[in-house]
């Protein structure tokens, strides 16, 4: 599995969002700039979290975008389930039910499902706030992921 840049930009976005928490509403511009991302990819990034109700917006002269929940109620997993889609390490994990013809007797289905369970568990024990207080614990701002 390899993360795209769709979503370590996402994830990047949010730790910038969840750092200003406090500060409300942040522009993408803001964002873009600071996180030296193009405010172009950001834009196209934005509707993915506000579908999955990761992102609040605000139009207008105070406009701009703010975490829906606290950063400690937000995952990695989340947030990359938001942008990437399926974590799952191979296609016939990607649906809820398998329905590949040769699940009943592949002898390495285990292997997968083993493999899509451990990354889970570990991008969902993993919340923006720890990612913040990581980074405070060895010193530093750039969320460069």
């Amino acid at each position: 599995m390899k993360i795209s840049t769709k979503g370590r930009y996402a994830l990047r976005m949010l730790l910038e969002l969840a750092a200003k928490q406090e500060d409300g509403f942040v522009s993408l511009k803001e964002i873009a700039d600071h996180q030296d991302i193009s405010k172009k990819y950001l834009e196209q990034i934005v509707p993915m979290l506000n579908k999955s109700g990761i992102l609040r917006t605000n139009r207008g002269n105070r406009g701009g975008y703010r975490l829906a929940k606290s950063p400690a109620e937000l995952t990695v997993g989340d947030i990359l389930r938001a942008t990437e889609g399926s974590l799952a390490p191979v296609s016939c994990l990607e649906q809820e039910v398998n329905d590949c013809e040769r699940a009943a007797y592949c002898p390495t289905l285990y292997v997968w499902e083993g493999l899509a369970k451990a990354v889970s568990d570990y991008l969902d024990s993993v919340s923006l706030q720890d990612i913040l207080e990581h980074q405070a614990a060895v010193g530093g701002d750039d969320y460069c992921i």
